[in-house]
């Protein structure tokens, strides 16, 4: 108990220390003067030339230098139209395919109706239900156009050349059929 008492009183009086050494650091920091840095300015465009204009600007060729034409004291409407003159060259009007956002997403993307037929949510949602009833429509009109089956009765009663494939009556229950090498 005592070890965790004067641990904290150690750290406690420790994190005072460096508050205290702290803030003289900031007070020695404030009153020493701050070194002047020299800036230069930007370049000027140069008194002996005539300002650059408009007319200057269309003399302009993509290989030709525009730096005095982003100088300092440069008119801000020949400076627009030299960076506009600058950056219609085809060189920068180059796709880098990281341009993601430059699809027409106004129109819409369906999914297909093939990947449609096939998802449980178009089946949940009967979107498909009208082609199946014209399929079975198709096939139920196929099926009356072929011959029609005949009726038992008709079987029972057709003759043929082999008799074994001809159809016996079904005698009812109880009444033994009639053994031909019985006797009676």
């Amino acid at each position: 108990m005592a070890d965790q008492t004067q641990a904290a009183t150690g750290f406690f009086s420790r994190w005072s220390q460096r508050k205290e050494q702290a803030r003289a650091a900031a007070e020695l920091v404030v009153t020493e003067p701050v070194p002047q840095t020299i800036i230069e300015p930007a370049p000027v465009a140069e008194p002996d030339q005539p300002p650059l204009t408009l007319d200057d600007v269309a003399q302009l060729r993509h290989e030709s230098d525009f730096s005095p034409f982003v100088a300092r004291g440069v008119d801000e409407d020949v400076k627009r139209a030299a960076m506009k003159k600058l950056f219609s060259d085809p060189h920068f009007n180059v796709m880098d395919g990281l341009d993601i956002y430059i699809d027409d997403y106004s129109q819409p993307d369906p999914i297909p109706p093939a990947m449609l037929r096939m998802m449980n949510q178009s089946q949940f949602l009967g979107l498909f239900d009208h082609e199946k009833q014209e399929e079975e429509n198709v096939e139920t009109a196929q099926l009356q156009t072929t011959a029609p089956i005949p009726a038992p009765e008709a079987l029972a009663t057709a003759s043929h050349d082999d008799p074994d494939l001809r159809l016996q009556q079904d005698h009812a229950p109880g009444q033994p059929a009639a053994d031909p090498g019985a006797r009676a």
